[in-house]
């Protein structure tokens, strides 16, 4: 029987090939393939100890560290499900999402241990803690009563077998509840883990594959070579991060390069590019790149990045003109510019230092994504209409739980199944696609629609302008007006005035920002998408 198409069963086939190459490094810390195969199997024997079995849900309250990543193979590795949760939750949020994910294990960080103290007594379900020792919790506590340490768990327990999966195992990430709370995306995990098989080497620039034996054969052919060594500069509780710079790389026999800084340190980033050859960086658009190009152009003989090929942005608009700055300083680069959700992938853009530049938010379009009018007609290149991209292909089983949400997100058109996230766009005549925006976020003033992404394009294109959230908010005369949220470059001054002087040569009248407050830090949530509510809270504070 060759390797079954599963995360948990292609890593441990990797883990056997790879031996003591590293698969997981953290600042000074690394972890071999051996070693990675082992703890995370010493985890599921421990959780299956507990009462835990396949289909149950693991809790990941963890920053990036090498233990995120095994309790994330030891919860595959007997068919349970590992559950991403943000190290930002405070108590009502965290309780809602351990609750609705029928959480029976809980992984966390001592730091976050006093809002883990007060959320579990309440959750019956809950049957084992695992405490990452990190440092205290703000209220001075570095021990949950009745959790246990983390590596003492691991020695008390010995590795669980390994065992062949039944096709029907679920994988599950959590959206980050932008639009709500957050929901959990529920993904056939042998279709799941085949889509990144069959699709991620055309991404990197190699042979496509047919099937987990003909990967782990590449793997085999690479031991010796030149092991891939990506990273994520987003956290991985991030469905980016998570997939791009951990998941699918060491299906590839690649080694996950973790950062130490829990927020973008650009110094740090390019440190460890250069210290680790880093071939593969996972970021999330302007919101990472800008501060990234400025840190080189700010020392631009300070690191050696001949290792890097590819940058992988998937999250935020990522603009042209930053990605041309970025070919200053690496030129081999390549950047592949995924236009996706936790909900599917529509599209991506590769650009390259001889690619003309592009248009900002403008995709190649999968195969199997198509844009739909209200009306369920196909919308037609160069027609100019607008519509919602669905995303074919590889769609997800449902919401965890929520078959209403379900219903209206995942959906049949014509006899195919796609996904709805809610982004809005038209079809260029050439056949590619133009994102406009998320429809839940598009704003009616005065009988006419404006997408924030737009208007947030235009305002970073001024020069002293770092970065931008646009939003409505409540008009006697035209119900909603524009407002916005900005942030300038470090050294950088302009007034409000001048930027939407800018804008007025960029947009129509109806899309410029009726008012605009210049904040410290624009919000953003710590994977680099946009924090609306947060921004208008802080506008709504400045107009007081």
């Amino acid at each position: 029987m060759g390797v079954q198409m599963h995360f948990a069963a292609i890593w441990e086939a990797v883990a056997d090939v790879m031996g003591d190459r590293p698969a997981v490094v953290q600042g000074e810390r690394a972890i071999s393939w051996q070693q990675y195969d082992e703890r995370a199997s010493r985890l599921a024997g421990a959780l299956v100890a507990a009462g835990l079995g396949p289909g149950s849900k693991v809790g990941m309250y963890l920053y990036n560290s090498t233990e995120y990543c095994e309790t994330n193979f030891g919860a595959m590795k007997f068919g349970a499900i590992p559950i991403n949760v943000n190290y930002r939750y405070l108590d009502d949020e965290l309780r809602y999402l351990l609750d609705n994910s029928d959480a029976e294990a809980v992984v966390f960080n001592t730091s976050l241990g006093d809002r883990i103290a007060r959320v579990t007594a309440g959750l019956s379900k809950v049957k084992l803690l695992v405490e990452v020792d990190d440092g205290p919790a703000p209220d001075g506590s570095t021990h949950v009563d009745g959790a246990i340490a983390y590596d003492d768990l691991l020695a008390a327990h010995d590795p669980l077998e390994r065992r062949s999966f039944t096709g029907d195992e679920i994988y599950m990430l959590y959206t980050g509840g932008t639009t709500g709370m957050p929901k959990g995306v529920m993904y056939p995990l042998s279709d799941f883990t085949s889509f990144f098989v069959k699709g991620y080497p055309s991404m990197i620039g190699l042979p496509a594959l047919a099937s987990a034996d003909e990967l782990l054969a590449a793997v085999e052919a690479s031991r010796d070579g030149n092991q891939l060594v990506a990273m994520s500069g987003p956290p991985l509780m991030h469905g980016t991060g998570c997939w791009l710079g951990m998941m699918v790389p060491h299906m590839f026999g690649g080694t996950a390069c973790l950062l130490e800084s829990r927020s973008l340190d650009p110094a740090e980033v390019w440190t460890v590019v250069e210290r680790r050859g880093v071939q593969h960086l996972i970021i999330v658009g302007d919101a990472f790149a800008k501060p990234l190009v400025r840190a080189l152009e700010t020392e631009p003989d300070r690191w050696d990045l001949s290792s890097l090929r590819l940058m992988i942005s998937s999250g935020a608009m990522f603009s042209t003109e930053v990605k041309q700055r970025l070919f200053d300083f690496v030129p081999q680069l390549a950047i592949a510019d995924v236009l996706g959700s936790t909900e599917g992938g529509m599209g991506q853009s590769v650009t390259t230092k001889d690619t003309p530049a592009g248009e900002t938010a403008k995709f190649g379009l999968s195969p199997t994504t198509k844009v739909f009018t209200d009306d369920g007609r196909e919308v037609q290149p160069g027609s100019g209409e607008i519509g919602m991209v669905a995303n074919g292909g590889l769609v997800p089983l449902g919401y965890y739980k929520d078959e209403e949400k379900s219903a209206r997100t995942f959906r049949e058109v014509n006899g195919a199944r796609y996904s709805f996230p809610g982004d809005m766009a038209r079809i260029a005549a050439d056949g590619s696609l133009e994102l406009l925006g998320r429809g839940s976020n598009c704003i009616n003033t005065g009988g006419e629609k404006v997408f924030p992404e737009e208007v947030e394009e235009a305002l970073k294109q001024h020069p002293a302008v770092e970065d931008a959230l646009v939003f409505g908010v409540p008009d006697d005369r035209f119900g909603n007006r524009i407002v916005g949220v900005v942030s300038l470059s470090p050294g950088a001054t302009a007034a409000p005035d001048d930027i939407l002087g800018h804008v007025r040569t960029k947009l129509s009248s109806y899309k410029l920002p009726r008012a605009l407050h210049v904040a410290e830090r624009v919000p953003r949530a710590p994977n680099g998408k946009a924090d609306y509510p947060s921004a208008k809270a802080i506008f709504e504070a400045s107009a007081t």
